[in-house]
């Protein structure tokens, strides 16, 4: 991990993301464009948001493991799928032609130009009345007015 150059500043904002989790046998990806990247406990983390709502999020729920990766911006189109569609009713991996690579710890696509697998280690329900008000007009556009779950990962392998 000591050879990484990048600006965590951008990451998130400027590439969009997939996190996955799940087991080979049944997984599921969604698009992501809310994180952080930093250090926590003298750890290598990758904190991500998702909707309580959001069907990935019965799999963050029930896994150990999960996998960010980012996509060249060729990508975009694909990951537009994943971030639309839910593979509840949809299966999204084969609309968006993306091609799964299964990890020993996770989940990821060949297509990634970059994937991190991360080991969850924090996930918590956001309390909307500690939001600072920037975040609270935020929630009042949103059309789901619901607090988003904030997943912390270690970072074991890039």
């Amino acid at each position: 991990m000591d050879n990484i150059e990048l600006n965590p500043f951008e990451k998130f904002t400027n590439q969009w993301a997939l996190v996955t989790a799940g087991t080979k046998e049944k997984f599921n990806s969604m698009t992501i464009g809310w994180g952080t990247m930093g250090t926590l406990w003298k750890l290598p983390v990758i904190t991500i948001f998702i909707r309580p709502g959001r069907y990935t999020m019965e799999f963050i729920e029930k896994s150990d493991y999960f996998t960010v990766a980012f996509f060249d911006a060729k990508y975009k189109k694909a990951l537009g799928i994943m971030g639309t569609k839910s593979g509840r009713d949809t299966d999204k991996v084969k609309l968006s032609q993306l091609t799964p690579k299964f990890l020993e710890n996770g989940i990821t696509y060949e297509e990634a130009s970059e994937t991190y697998v991360c080991k969850k280690i924090y996930c918590e329900k956001m309390n909307k009345d500690k939001f600072p008000e920037l975040a609270k007009i935020f929630y009042e556009h949103e059309k789901e007015q619901e607090a988003h779950f904030l997943i912390t990962g270690e970072v074991i392998k890039v």
